[in-house]
C-alpha cells in the first residue's frame, strides 16, 4: 500500500517542521486525505504555520496521540491553503474521517470565534510515494 494511503488512514500523524537553524519540531495532528494530498488543520498563529511559511520542507509519520511513532518517516513539502474551495474540501475530508469529533472541534471553534483563524496545511509527499 502506498505511503499516502497509510498516512491518510492513520488516526494521528507526527508532522515535523523545521526551525531556522534546521532543528525539527514534531507535532502530533489529525490528518485527512484530499486526492493526492494530506490535509491538516491548526491555529493560524501556531509556530508550525510560521515555520512552514519560512520553509515548506516537512517530514510526516503515523503516530499515537502523544507523538510516539507507529511507522516510518516520509519526506515531503507542505503549503498553506489559501483557496476557500480547497479549505472546504479539506474540512470535508476531516469531517468524513473524524466524524463527531471533528464536528465538535468545528462547533467549538465557531463558539470561541477561533475558527476564523484556522489554517489548513496541504502536504504532498516528496516522491508521491
Amino acid at each position: 500500500m502506498a505511503a499516502i494511503d497509510d498516512l491518510g488512514k492513520a488516526r494521528y500523524v507526527n508532522l515535523e517542521t523545521f526551525r531556522k537553524n534546521g532543528t525539527g519540531v514534531q507535532t502530533p495532528v489529525w490528518v485527512g486525505r484530499d486526492g493526492n494530498e494530506l490535509v491538516i488543520f491548526t491555529n493560524g498563529d501556531s509556530y508550525k504555520v510560521k515555520r512552514l511559511r519560512r520553509n515548506p520542507k516537512i517530514r510526516i509519520a503515523p503516530c499515537n496521540v502523544r507523538g510516539g511513532l507507529k511507522g516510518p518517516w516520509h519526506e515531503g513539502t507542505a503549503r498553506l491553503v489559501d483557496d476557500e474551495a480547497d479549505k472546504q474540501a479539506g474540512l470535508r475530508a476531516l469531517r468524513k474521517k473524524y466524524g463527531w469529533q471533528m464536528m465538535m472541534a468545528d462547533w467549538g471553534g465557531r463558539i470561541r470565534g477561533s475558527k476564523k483563524n484556522w489554517a489548513f496545511i496541504a502536504v504532498r509527499l516528496g516522491s508521491d510515494e
